[in-house]
Parts: structure tokens; sequence; C-alpha cells
């Protein structure tokens, strides 16, 4: 069907693009002109198309359509008009020309919120559900038959741009795509819009704070961001950001008179506190005033900090000396104006280096750093900062954290507990939480954020801007590296600290938390911090190279954002592991923690702003891998995504990226990781190790050697001696030093793997030792061992049992093991394992520098290592001719 696109913006250009690929041709494209020399998303796509582009400033002049665009749109022969989202006003006879007429898209369940800011009033009305309508135009305001509508439920804290973004924009753009084929089918309903529960609504933007909160807070969301709900403080007009009701206790705040207000209001650390009649409370985050210019609500009191400075006659003097030096610098420059950028003039990083030290020495000794330029790259910017620094006030705003603090382990831990979002820890959007359980005594530790859909996008939001206009993506790469050394040396002098969090959070012996848990995750970020100024490509001889004098060349350059999922067996060295690579290569990351194990991961956030990471590099979003870790897989701003976990999760991961935007993927998944110890073994040596490399971590490794293979003459005395030396370990409290084995991370856990047990038995294999929870409270289990394991049964693809069979029997491949004294035999078996890793005469031996990963059903893709580096790379082709 020959179709005439009418509209503009980059919804326009979805539904453009993707009725194209459903196989439609469109035949002209109608949109707005070019703003400042740029053209809008929908010309750009329609134009690199060769779709014939027409852009009308009117369509018609004085109420009568233009003849000579009227014929112009004519002359493309349109069999239907699709009005994806249009702005100017289209004569009837053009809405009526084609000969399937006209649809347009309207987001609100007509006839409800007819008209301009739909989805505002959607908001404003505290409507349960929100939805748009596919229609036919006719000469009404949005009156049409209805062809198609689709519905959602509005969440308490949903904004016009979480509702425009979690389902308006995606599902509109499907809805718009399934219309027009219904019309090419001959399926299109028609059916008329009545007129019971019609509305329109006018624009009225000032908040009536004399109503219940829900109210006043759906009025703010419902007009944030444009045009804004404004309320008159302190004499002059002030527009209300960012709503959220207000759950719980209300912080403590300095009282703030708001005009027609039940009672003050209270400027608190989190933002502004406002109470409804009803007496319910709302908090705001950001607050604009009449002259522009917006600053943190909680910074009302404080706000002139951040205004522009007036210079004395001293910063004067020095601020026109720092002119001669940018002029001095960048010469090709007539004048340093205000506005005149540092960078875009031509500056380079050696520039950085000679403007720095050029202040300090003529300009009283001021100490500027690096990061300092990059921060404020226009003249007057460099002068408010340098002014601030000059009078002692550059001081960065202190990081704000509601701990939950806990005496324990002879010391006061002290935990955030909320979302940690562009620099800033939070509640999560729908002010949801979950409680997070000690496994040693089954208490609840604290209650932790339960991050949302929305969550997710203002999360990646942030790290798309850290990485695109942010000091990170503009740093020198030995300064990245030099902030992933400060963060290594905070998490060192924090490590006893991390270590008991990591204990009571996720049920891991101190001692094993102290030293591999904390301090191999501190050895991966130094391991990580040398290599970032390391990454360099390769130059390339091509055929053309003469006589032509052509030149290859290669780069390795980040992705991007990246988001990385993490499981609960080692919940921080599963965040190192990740994130230090991918923050090495120069990208910006969203982690989502495992539900279970979240509190080391916000005590990293909470060190990685103290060791100057700038805002937005690093996200964590605590919460459900359905809710967090799917969007992430769907997100299109996100390049690439980093997981560990079950291979069934693995898959659908994989196919969410590959249906989304097609995104890098790395997966370290399930493994069933066989042990194969022959009888001219090390005994001693042999059972001592293979009791590591199952019981290692509680069996809570992703390396545990699931299937020991025995050989027949030793089978007898190495189970003996296996048995022996379980009886000989302490179950109990992981914080005592003396404890071998701690509790299970998590209750659904344990309950697996008492069903393992019973399986087994039922299976026919021979329960040796343990299989039974242990008798005190929390989450402990007995070490067990069967024997007479076959390959068909459960237990053999599901947990660590001794076997006598064949080790290549299982679609995993993440690791195995071999122990023999006969080289020969060692290296012949080690050849023939199908396992990312191979140990001989030890298990467990993994190092930061050594590539750790799977083959076949455990994943793809290594951490650690060089290897690791190279996941969160891409490489860029350059050949020159010159």
């Amino acid at each position: 069907m020959k179709l005439a696109i009418i509209g503009q913006s980059l919804f326009g250009q979805e539904v453009y693009s993707n009725l194209r690929k459903q196989g439609h041709r469109v035949v002209g494209v109608f949109t707005v002109p070019d703003k400042d020399g740029k053209a809008d998303p929908l010309a750009v796509a329609a134009e690199k198309d060769g779709t014939p582009v027409f852009k009308f400033p009117r369509w018609r002049v004085k109420g009568n359509p233009i003849p000579e665009v009227v014929d112009a749109y004519k002359a493309v022969g349109a069999e239907l008009n699709v009005m994806p989202f249009c702005s100017q006003f289209i004569p009837m006879n053009i809405i009526d020309h084609p000969k399937h007429g006209s649809i347009i898209y309207h987001p609100s369940i007509l006839p409800l919120h007819r008209g301009a800011s739909a989805i505002n009033w959607t908001l404003i009305h505290g409507d349960k559900k929100a939805g748009f309508t596919v229609f036919w135009a006719d000469d009404g305001l949005d009156t049409g038959p209805i062809l198609l509508q689709r519905e959602c439920a509005v969440e308490p804290n949903d904004t016009v741009d979480t509702l425009y973004n979690r389902f308006l924009f995606p599902e509109g753009i499907k809805a718009m795509v399934e219309s027009v084929q219904l019309i090419a089918d001959g399926k299109a309903p028609r059916v008329p819009q009545t007129e019971e529960g019609a509305s329109y609504e006018g624009h009225s933007e000032e908040v009536n704070l004399a109503q219940p909160a829900e109210a006043i807070h759906n009025w703010i969301r419902g007009h944030d961001k444009v045009p804004g709900a404004w309320t008159v403080i302190d004499g002059q007009s002030v527009t209300l950001y960012g709503s959220s009701m207000l759950a719980g206790q209300v912080p403590a705040g300095q009282p703030l008179e708001i005009d027609g207000a039940s009672q003050p209001g209270l400027v608190t650390k989190n933002g502004l506190v406002l109470y409804g009649a009803d007496g319910k409370a709302l908090l705001v985050k950001n607050l604009q005033f009449e002259d522009g210019k917006m600053i943190p609500a909680s910074k009302y009191f404080s706000s002139g900090e951040s205004t522009s400075l007036d210079l004395t006659d001293d910063e004067k003097k020095m601020a026109e000396e720092i002119r001669s030096i940018w002029k001095g610098i960048l010469s090709n420059v007539p004048a340093i104006e205000d506005t005149t950028d540092f960078f875009k003039s031509g500056a380079a990083s050696m520039d950085v280096v000679r403007l720095v030290e050029e202040v300090k020495q003529k300009c009283a000794g001021v100490q500027l750093q690096n990061e300092d330029v990059y921060m404020a790259t226009t003249f007057q910017d460099f002068i408010q900062m340098f002014v601030r620094k000059l009078r002692g006030e550059d001081q960065e705003e202190e990081l704000v954290v509601d701990y939950v603090s806990l005496k324990v382990n002879n010391m006061t831990v002290k935990m955030p507990y909320q979302c940690f979002i562009n620099g800033k820890f939070e509640d999560a959007e729908n002010g949801k939480s979950y409680d997070t359980i000690n496994p040693t005594d089954g208490s609840v530790i604290c209650k932790v954020s339960y991050a949302s859909v929305g969550d997710v996008d203002r999360a990646v939001a942030a790290a798309k801007e850290a990485y695109e206009i942010g000091p990170w993506g503009r740093m020198n790469p030995r300064d990245r590296g030099s902030l992933l050394y400060r963060l290594a040396d905070l998490m060192e002098e924090h490590q006893e600290e991390l270590a008991t969090i990591e204990s009571i959070d996720s049920g891991a012996v101190y001692t094993l938390a102290l030293k591999t848990h904390v301090g191999m995750s501190i050895q991966t970020f130094r391991y990580f911090a040398g290599w970032c100024d390391k990454i360099q490509g390769k130059t390339i001889p091509i055929n053309q190279a003469r006589p032509n004098r052509n030149l290859t060349f290669t780069k390795k350059e980040p992705l991007g954002v990246c988001a990385i999922v993490i499981p609960w067996n080692y919940p921080l060295m599963m965040l190192a592991w990740k994130s230090a690579a991918c923050l090495a290569a120069g990208n910006t990351l969203v982690l989502k923690p495992a539900q279970v194990t979240p509190l080391t991961a916000l005590k990293f956030a909470e060190l990685s702003v103290k060791a100057g990471i700038p805002k937005g590099v690093i996200n964590i979003l605590p919460g459900s891998g359905g809710m967090v870790g799917q969007r992430l897989s769907d997100h299109p701003d996100i390049r690439k995504l980093g997981f560990t976990g079950s291979t069934p999760i693995g898959k659908q991961i994989m196919k969410s990226c590959a249906l989304s935007n097609l995104k890098k993927v790395s997966l370290e998944l399930g493994g069933k990781s066989p042990l194969i110890i022959f009888s001219d073994c090390d005994m001693d040596k042999a059972v001592r190790m293979g009791m590591s490399s199952v019981y290692f971590n509680k069996g809570e490794n992703c390396i545990a050697a699931g299937r020991l293979f025995v050989e027949e003459s030793i089978h007898d005395e190495y189970i003996s001696r296996v048995v022996e030396e379980i009886k000989k370990m302490k179950i109990g409290d992981p914080l005592d030093r003396s404890t071998d084995h701690g509790p299970q991370n998590h209750k659904a856990h344990l309950d697996k793997l008492l069903e393992y047990c019973e399986v087994g038995v039922k299976e026919g294999a021979t329960l040796v030792y343990g299989g039974r929870q242990v008798d005190r409270p929390g989450f402990f289990m007995e070490p067990t061992v069967f024997t007479d394991v076959e390959d068909h049964m459960f237990i053999a693809k599901e947990e660590s049992f001794v076997m006598k069979n064949r080790a290549n029997d299982t679609e995993y491949g993440l690791a195995s093991g071999v122990f023999t004294r006969d080289i020969n035999k060692a290296m012949y078996v080690s050849e023939r394992l199908e396992a990312g890793t191979v140990f001989v005469n030890t298990y467990n031996k993994t190092d930061v520098a050594s590539p750790f990963g799977g083959f076949k059903q455990s994943g793809f893709g290594k951490d650690l290592g060089e290897d690791a580096l190279m996941e969160y790379l891409k490489t860029k082709a350059v050949t020159v001719e010159y």
C-alpha cells in the first residue's frame, strides 16, 4: 500500500522505518522545516532512504489550503495518510483525499483527554490506566472513529517521561504498524466514539496546594517536564519538578513557607517535602526559578553557592592573566571570549597540562587538577571554577547516604540500602522495598530499594550522559587508571567492613570473604587499572599502501553504556570481575546485583564516589531479574550486557539482547565441572583439593567440581578419606574464625539442595554422608556425598557427587580438573577435556591475569585477564590516504 507519512519527531521516524520494513511503500514524507539548520529525525531517515521529503512551513493561509502545497501532496499518489505525531494543522481536503483516508495516533484512551497534553492530563487526573488510540481522522478534534486502542496501568510515581518511554512510545509504534496492516488486509474497524465520558482540558499550571497530597503529586508529575507546575515561594514563581509520594518517616529539614500550602514545606537532604491538606507528604526533587536557573530542591537555602560569583578587583586581574594564558595556548583564536571553549578551539591533552601548570605558576599557586579543566571547558566556567578554588569554595557536594548501621563482628558496619543512580542514593521511583535476609539466622538485615523499570531508564540515561558528555569520556586513560587505583585503595581500607557485610548478607565464612570475596576484588581493580593506558591498536600493511601512500590502523574504543548482571555466590567479586574491565575500557555501567545479596554492591557504590569516579559512570540497581534484568536486556541505549548466572536465564538474556538492538553479550553460565582422580595421584592432596573443589564457599561456586570421577581401584579408599575429613569440618556462624562451612546463601537454595538429596535416594544413588538440614536456626546444610551415581540421574546433572563415568558427558564446559603424578597422562586428558579452564593437581586457583570462562552451554566470553578487557572494547579500522 502506498503511504504518505505526515508528522515529525523520533516517534514519526520509528513508525516510518517500521512500515517500510513491513513492505509498505512510503511515497512521501511531509514534515516540518529544518530548525537551526537541523532536520527533523523523520526527515533525516527518509532523505537517507531516498524517499521524497516535503518540508512545508504551513498547509493553509487564513484558513484556506495553499494550492501549491495541496498539488504537491496529491502528486505522490498516497492511498493512506499515516499521522504518527503532527503539530501542523492539516486541511480536510488532504485528510480525505487518499482512498483509505487518514489515521492518527493520540496518547489517551479516547474519548478521554481529547486535545493537547493528553499524557499530562492522564496523570493530573490520577487515572489508574493510561493508553493510546489510533483513530480515523475527521473534522472534529480527536473525535473520529476508533481503529485500535491499547492501555496500561499507571504506576504511583509515573511521570510523562516514564509513561511515554515505557509504553506509549514502543507500543504506539507497533500499533501504528498493525493498524496499517489491518487497513491493507481490509480488516480495520471503525468504532464510533461515544460522547459519554469525553473530556477536553485546557491549561493551568499553577498547583493548588490546598488539596490532598496525591492530587498535588499528580498535578506536578502531570506537568513534568513541560510546561511545569509552579507555585509561589518567597514572592517569586518557582516551578516544581520530580515529584514522588513520600512513604515512611519524613526526614528532618528546614521549614519553608509556601503560598497556599496547608503547612510549611521542609527542605531536606533528599529534596523539598510538601504536605497536602490530608496531612500526607510528597517529595519534590528539583526547583526552577523565574530566571531559568534550576537547582536541587535540597539546596534551596544554599543555592547562592552555585550562582555566578562577583569577582573582586584582584580576582579580575587574575582572570585577565588567565585570559592571556588561554590566548597563548589557543593562538589560533582571534580573541578569548567568555563563551570560548578550550577543547572546541583545538586544545589537546598536553595543553591541559600546560594550562594547569601556568595557572599554578602565575595565579597565587592555585593547584588545579586535569579533570578541573575537563569539567569547566568554557572560559567563563573556568574562571568561576578557579575563583571558587581560590576562595576555598570548591568542595564537592557531600554524598548523602541514609545508612543502616549494625554492630557486628566487633565493629559498626554502615550499609547503604537505596538505589544508586547518577552519583546519588535514592529510593526506588515507585517507593517499593524488600527485605534482605541474614542466612545465618534468617533475620532481616534491612529493607532495600526495589528498583523499577523507570529506575533502569533513569540509570541508563545517567550512564549515557556520563559517557557521551561527562568527564569520564574525555578523561586521559592514565587519569582513569588513577581513579581505579584509588578505588582499589579505598576497598582495601574498608576490607574488613566489606567482608563483614558480605558474610552477613551471603553467608560467606568471614576469613574466606576477607581473602577471596574482597581480597580478589581489590586485586582485580588494581590489575585492570594498570591496563587503562595500555589499550592500543595496530598498523596494518594493505595492498593499496603503495603507490598511493595509504595507511591503515586500528583503534580500540569503548562500547558505551554496559549492563552487568551478577549472581549471589560471590556478590562483590563478581562485581569486580566484570565492572573493573568494563570501566578500564572507558565504558559506563548499570549493574544489577543479585536480589538476595545487594549490600556489598551498594557499599562499593559509596566508595566509588569517595574515589572520585564521576557521577553517572557507575549505577547500582537492586531488584528482581524479571524486571530490572529484563529491562537492561531490552534497553536500546545499552551496548553490552555481561551476565553470570544460570544457563536458562542466559539464553533468555541473549534472545532479548538480540531482539532489542543486537547488543554484545558475554555469558558465564552453569557448569557441571568434572574432577578426574587417577590411582597414581597424591592421595592426601587429592582428598584435600577434592573436598575444596566441592565445598569451597559452601559449594556455592560456579566452578565447583559437580562430578568427581575416581579410578575404581582407589574409589572406596577415597570416599572413606573424604567422609573422614568432612566429619572434621565445623559448621556454624560464618563470623566465627574457626568455622569451615557457613549457611547456604538463601532459603530457596537450601530447599533445592534438600530436594536434590531426596531425588537422589529415590533414583537409587547411595547416600554416604549428609543430605540433611542442620538442626539450628538459619539455612545450614550438612556437606553431602553420594556414590553409585549414574549419568542419567537427576543429581548427576544438578549437584556434586562422586561418580565413575564419563567426564565430557555434559552440555556444560566451565572448568575441570585432573589429579595424577603422570604428566603425560595429565596433558593427554587436559587436551581432551571440553572446558574453559583445566586444573592439574590443584583446583580453584583463579588469578586476575588468567582468563576465565566456559565452553558449550557454560557460555562464551571471558572474565579476567586481557581477554576480559577485549569484551568491553570495539575495533575500528581507519584507512588514510596521505
